[in-house]
């Protein structure tokens, strides 16, 4: 999908998503939220400012950001 796709997919869905809080947040409520979108796309918001617009990431972006958190490029 496109990034023009992938943002049309979360606007259509966006009242059904579920979003979830990494097990590892704190509860400052300081978190992002993420919820699955089609074809493995992932829509990223913050818990704080749930309103604001999420960031919309493909399938292939988002297992590329958690190598990159996995593998220490963002310490």
């Amino acid at each position: 999908m496109s990034k023009e796709e992938l943002y049309a997919a979360y606007e259509l869905l966006e009242s059904s998503l579920k979003f979830q809080k990494s097990t590892y947040s704190s509860d400052t409520g300081s978190c992002v939220e993420v919820a699955d979108l089609p074809d493995g796309a992932k829509a990223l918001r913050d818990s704080v400012c749930p309103n604001r617009p999420a960031l919309v990431f493909s399938a292939d972006e988002w297992v590329a950001f958690v190598h990159g958190v996995a593998d220490g490029q963002f310490d």
